[in-house]
């Protein structure tokens, strides 16, 4: 059969019509995902905080990551273990599905094709992020000298949280069985935390409360949970899968509010966040 010239065009003016009613493409992976209604829009806690690793390389969905997140929706967030691209999805979705903006930073250390993937030639960074509803400036990334079994570091940045300007330390330090290598680190991260009077810091330490390699942070600082002490590591809350307490929330000259530790199906370690005073 052959059709006119008129029906071509009547078939593309209904195609540009659902284009236009379709609208823009949605972020990776969230096929249709339309805006939410602005009733449903849910805003950050502005004095709360958050540190998650979220496990690489796992098969995990970014969708699910960035559920659990908007789920307690910190003004800031520092994750470990994560790769750029797996972290612009998590911002996407935390977008487009949850109504929750927020900035970042990138403190990745080292690249790999096998935990993050990418072209052979340039694969994905891997390392720390940091997210923050409020803009981030002063940004650094620092490498420790010893990483270990695997290259580590560190990143900071001045934001905002509780209404004030704060430093944030994000960190992830050597695997277990390497407490020289972690000791090393600590003096690093110490030294940089000591330059500021108001200081938080995130991170994965893999190391209990009482593991002498962190003498040096608990000298600055103190854990998010009033009772987790280096002398009393029984009242402290595990944050592992294998019931350990390896992350930290430290607070160098603020006040801690309230804390949460909460599994999650997502990551082999738990979310751990608090929500702080900063006056």
């Amino acid at each position: 059969m052959v059709l006119g010239r008129g029906t071509y065009l009547l078939a593309g003016a209904v195609i540009a019509a659902c284009m236009v009613a379709i609208g823009p493409s949605a972020p990776r992976g969230a096929l249709f995902a339309g805006s939410l209604p602005v009733e449903a829009v849910k805003d950050v806690v502005p004095n709360r905080v958050m540190t998650w690793n979220i496990c690489n390389p796992c098969e995990v969905s970014n969708v699910d990551r960035a559920a659990e997140i908007a789920t307690y929706a910190p003004q800031v967030i520092g994750l470990q273990e994560a790769c750029v691209r797996d972290v612009e999805s998590i911002r996407d979705y935390l977008k487009s599905r949850h109504g929750l903006v927020y900035h970042v930073k990138y403190g990745s250390v080292l690249r790999n094709w096998g935990r993050c993937g990418g072209a052979l030639w340039s694969p994905g960074g891997y390392g720390q992020a940091v997210l923050s509803a409020a803009p981030m400036t002063d940004h650094v990334t620092v490498e420790y000298p010893d990483g270990g079994s695997e290259d580590r570091g560190y990143m900071a940045v001045t934001t905002t949280v509780d209404g004030r300007s704060v430093r944030v330390f994000n960190t992830h330090f050597a695997e277990r069985r390497q407490e020289a290598v972690r000791a090393d680190q600590a003096g690093v991260l110490a030294a940089a935390v000591a330059r500021h009077d108001r200081a938080i810091v995130l991170g994965d330490f893999n190391a209990v409360p009482n593991a002498p390699e962190l003498t040096r942070m608990w000298a600055l600082a103190t854990d998010t949970d009033p009772q987790c002490r280096p002398s009393a590591i029984g009242d402290c809350k595990t944050t592992t899968d294998w019931q350990s307490k390896f992350d930290y929330v430290f607070l160098r000259g603020i006040v801690p509010v309230e804390h949460r530790v909460h599994p999650t199906a997502s990551s082999d370690h738990h979310l751990l966040h608090t929500d702080v005073d900063m006056t």
